[in-house]
């Protein structure tokens, strides 16, 4: 007839993209092998169309926004370390650049962000106190340059420089749901911890009085802790069948410092607002967390552009240092099989991001509540669309926030 079908096993791919008109070519690239087999790298005659064999993964990924944005990764994970037990080891590599316009709409590398690193991570399943828990450990090094890229004359950071990144993390974790794409039974939960060595401890003061020399070295220690609990209201017993499901979650993340007047740097902060996505592409590059909010704009809820709108001039640092979100979702599915997986739900959520801990207060929360969808097919990966209704005015605007609506594409940690 004309037409074949090609049916690949041992790999999954994701290619989404199209032509942004001023931005150039817009969308992601992803390629993943499932079954790959270092060793056999030598053998020829064991490659389809890679090497296969021992269930090792390999995946590379590349994400565009024409010239202003790129991001390229690549990923190597032996599950079965030694042989015997499902402990994980990973090597990853990523390099992202950042570009701001100048007054000809041009991006080059004049004003830009790049960052270049490597991680080195190891992961166990644990046998105490259950055998749902795991605990991993990562070190990585990652290196920024910028040149005119943040916030001027006003800036902590000087107009071109590079700064050196050493981070050690380890995540302890439970994961207990019956279902991963459409859980109805279960939890779960994570608490991670992220450090930097403390450089001032050892260094004299005089050293951070330069502009060019304080942030040579990001110094600071994160934490993070996210818990989702899932419940069955009625429905079908099997994991798989179609039930009324409440989620309950909390999520919450700190950073600090080892020396007070220092301060916290402009990296690793928090973006909180919208579908999670949109959080400005030098996100990626400066390591920040994209948490969405939905019933607000992209990136809303982010000391200083609300906190500091019409009244202070920037000082090129984006993001709070302190977030709270909490939430529920009411689901029920369309359908749960293999081929896709439909349901729709109503939630409601609350959240907040400062910038300093003075005014941190948990109560003090943006409120919003809606409805919406998700698809996940294999083929496309999984799909959300959602509108939401802000109940609550950001400081700086006119009025309530009120309606929005969010596009979301992937799963969704916070």
């Amino acid at each position: 007839s004309g037409s074949f079908v090609y049916r690949c096993v041992l790999c999954a791919a994701a290619v989404f993209g199209s032509y942004g008109g001023f931005y150039g070519f817009v969308g992601t690239v992803g390629l993943s092998f499932n079954n790959f087999s270092i060793r056999n790298v030598p053998h020829l005659k064991k490659w389809r169309p890679l090497p296969v064999g021992d269930g090792q993964r390999l995946s590379l990924r590349a994400q565009a926004n024409g010239r202003s944005f790129q991001s390229y990764s690549l990923s190597f994970t032996e599950p079965w370390l030694g042989g015997r037990r499902p402990n994980s080891l990973t090597v990853s590599l990523n390099h992202s650049v950042s570009r701001l316009a100048n007054a000809r709409f041009e991006f080059t590398d004049n004003t830009s962000l790049k960052q270049s690193g490597i991680t080195l991570g190891f992961g166990r399943r644990l046998e105490w106190p259950d055998n749902y828990f795991s605990l991993t450990h990562s070190l990585s090094y990652l290196i920024y340059n910028y040149r005119n890229y943040f916030g001027g004359a006003s800036s902590i950071l000087p107009a071109e420089g590079r700064t050196n990144e050493i981070m050690f993390n380890t995540t302890l974790s439970r994961n207990s749901i019956d279902n991963p794409m459409y859980p109805s039974a279960g939890s779960t939960i994570s608490l991670a911890v992220n450090l930097t060595p403390p450089y001032s401890q050892w260094r004299d003061k005089s050293y951070y009085e330069n502009i060019n020399q304080r942030y040579r070295w990001t110094e600071l220690h994160k934490w993070m802790f996210d818990a989702k609990f899932y419940l069955k209201l009625i429905g079908s017993e099997k994991p798989d069948g179609r039930s009324l499901v409440l989620e309950t979650k909390a999520h919450m993340g700190f950073i600090g410092t080892y020396d007070r007047s220092l301060g916290p740097g402009p990296f690793q902060r928090f973006l909180v607002g919208g579908d999670g996505l949109a959080g400005g592409f030098n996100s990626f590059v400066l390591g920040q967390d994209i948490i969405g909010l939905r019933g607000y704009p992209n990136n809303s809820v982010t000391p200083p552009l609300y906190s500091l709108r019409g009244s202070q001039q920037s000082n090129g640092i984006e993001g709070g240092i302190v977030y709270n979100k909490f939430g529920m979702e009411l689901r029920y599915p369309v359908t749960t099989g293999q081929s896709a997986t439909i349901y729709g739900f109503l939630f409601t959520e609350a959240g907040n991001n400062w910038d300093n801990y003075r005014d941190f207060n948990p109560f003090n929360l943006y409120k919003s509540a809606g409805v919406g969808a998700r698809i996940f097919m294999p083929a496309f990966g999984l799909i959300g669309l959602n509108w939401a209704y802000g109940f609550d005015r950001l400081p700086g605007a006119a009025d309530i926030s009120g309606s929005q609506f969010h596009f979301t594409i992937g799963q969704q940690i916070r």
